[in-house]
């Protein structure tokens, strides 16, 4: 189910729903109030109450970032306020929590789409590595390295049609293969 989806659900009251958003977030929400505390054990109360503010403040969620962004305000401004109610926190460590920038919005994206491009990249590969190796050759000149037909002919010495038909078979193998990571029950996952 697409992410959309299951912020319009939670909205909505539906708890599975919010279930799956926090089994998404939970680590990297967790990651950064361990950032700025630097406590697992109060990284991991932080993380918690981060997501029953969110949980609370749904409704008032409206698509104007993406719902990881909004999700990660909260837990900064939740973690702050925290140091900043700390009786015995030193002055200096708030000091420097005051001087760290945040990370932009547009810059939490990009370094997510850019996660999300190398674990494709990397399935990809895993899935490229167990078809047969005439088929990941042609896969590898043609859509890797971006050969065109007439150069993989001159490469391999075999005809247009064989790269053709070998290449249709290869991306087929390769869509199979990638088919279980992409697919799952109850909706499509594109890559």
């Amino acid at each position: 189910m697409e992410e959309k989806e299951l912020v319009r659900l939670s909205k909505e009251g539906d708890e599975e729903a919010f279930a799956s958003l926090v089994k998404k977030y939970k680590i990297k929400v967790f990651n950064l109030a361990w950032s700025l505390t630097r406590d697992r054990e109060t990284a991991d109360d932080l993380a918690q109450e981060a997501f029953i503010k969110a949980y609370v403040a749904l409704p008032k969620f409206q698509f104007k970032s993406e719902f990881g962004t909004w999700l990660y305000r909260i837990t900064v401004n939740h973690v702050k306020d925290f140091l900043r109610k700390k009786t015995k926190m030193s002055k200096l460590l708030f000091e420097k929590m005051k001087e760290m920038p945040l990370i932009q919005e547009s810059e939490m994206i990009e370094k997510e789409k850019e996660q999300i491009s190398e674990q494709r990249r990397k399935l990809v590969h895993q899935c490229l590595q167990a078809i047969p190796s005439k088929y990941k050759v042609i896969l590898s000149l043609r859509d890797i390295q971006g050969f065109s037909y007439e150069e993989i002919t001159n490469i391999l010495k075999i005809s247009p049609g064989t790269v053709d038909s070998r290449l249709h078979r290869a991306r087929k193998m390769l869509r199979k293969k990638l088919a279980p990571f992409f697919i799952q029950k109850g909706g499509n996952n594109e890559m």
